[in-house]
């Protein structure tokens, strides 16, 4: 969802007339730039919040201030500071707020999610991934659209990419950390990749051990896909919608994730013997059953007698494929080019 802090800077930014009435507030930032040895045009968000912090003033005025920096970086068709994550958490003390508690909600949470055996462990280490870039700011539909290209690992700090990168802070926990915790889901993709097969991965989440990812190129896809109680993917992977992930991390916050259980397979029933007449047999039925087997043994005979002359064809047949054969074989040789004169 769309900050509203955000939402009043751009709708202010875009107003005729606003390069006027805001020409101070980026002169401001100029003479500062300048004086700090910094580019105003473009700026990185970590040069705009260091401007915002040593020229504090009252929340309407900063977001003035930012107001006046991303129109002038739109009217250059340059990425405009003030949009990025690092700024919108010190413009909207609420948002800030909010993510810190679920950020340390999802420190609570992430222990007791599973990340081996079937198929909860694949579900686990997709929902672990995903509670952590929710907590860390991504908005559920970045999270939707976010593409395996644009998430990488700098040393031991995780790294989306996009306009501003986000890095996200070290957990006390090595188990836990950020950069961990996509790498288990990263693995899982890596071997869907080289492997699609969901009963060989289900045996290596079972055993806890993913082979180690091939060192070529990786398929770029969705980050986040959907997944089947059976732990099935789709045949073309497609990215979960923002309604799925919200109510996802949703359910992760709150304690009342699902449980995804192995669904239970029906057993075939054993086949019924037929049931077998031991009474003995009276006279009207020996008697229809030597007829049965008169008409039976008359019919042998009639096709042991049609039948009585196949193995001399069969045999008149396969003399003339001989022959033929040994035919086309002379004809070959005899249409073979002559030798030059000389050689």
């Amino acid at each position: 969802m769309r900050s509203p802090t955000l939402t009043a800077i751009d709708s202010v930014s875009r107003q005729p007339g606003f390069g006027r009435r805001y020409r101070y507030d980026w002169a401001l930032f100029q003479d500062w730039c300048a004086a700090a040895d910094l580019a105003s045009l473009p700026a990185v968000p970590e040069v705009l919040g260091l401007f915002l912090a040593e020229h504090p003033a009252t929340p309407a005025t900063q977001r003035a201030r930012v107001s006046a920096i991303n129109w002038h970086h739109d009217r250059a068709g340059v990425p405009a500071p003030g949009r990025s994550e690092t700024i919108r958490r010190v413009l909207d003390a609420n948002r800030a707020r909010r993510l810190e508690q679920a950020k340390q909600a999802a420190r609570q949470r992430l222990p007791d999610i599973p990340t081996t055996g079937w198929p909860q462990g694949l579900f686990g280490r997709r929902d672990s991934a995903l509670l952590v870039l929710a907590a860390a700011g991504l908005p559920f539909e970045r999270l939707s659209r976010l593409r395996r290209s644009e998430v990488t690992v700098v040393g031991e700090q995780l790294v989306v990419s996009g306009r501003y990168p986000l890095g996200f802070d070290l957990h006390p926990d090595p188990a836990m950390d950020p950069a961990t915790v996509y790498r288990r889901w990263a693995e899982v993709l890596d071997f869907a990749d080289r492997h699609p097969s969901t009963r060989l991965l289900a045996h290596h989440l079972t055993t806890g051990t993913i082979p180690a990812a091939s060192t070529g190129p990786h398929r770029d896809g969705p980050v986040f896909t959907s997944i089947d109680r059976w732990g099935y993917t789709p045949l073309l992977p497609r990215p979960l919608a923002a309604a799925s992930i919200a109510t996802l991390v949703r359910q992760h916050l709150t304690g009342n994730s699902p449980a995804h259980t192995r669904p239970e397979t029906r057993r075939p029933r054993p086949a019924e013997k037929p049931a077998v007449d031991t009474t003995a047999p009276t006279g009207e039925e020996r008697r229809e059953l030597g007829e049965y087997f008169d008409h039976g043994a008359a019919a042998r005979r009639h096709a042991h007698s049609r039948l009585r002359d196949v193995g001399e064809v069969l045999g008149d047949v396969e003399a003339r494929a001989e022959a033929l054969l040994e035919r086309t074989l002379a004809m070959i040789t005899d249409w073979q080019i002559p030798a030059k004169v000389g050689e």
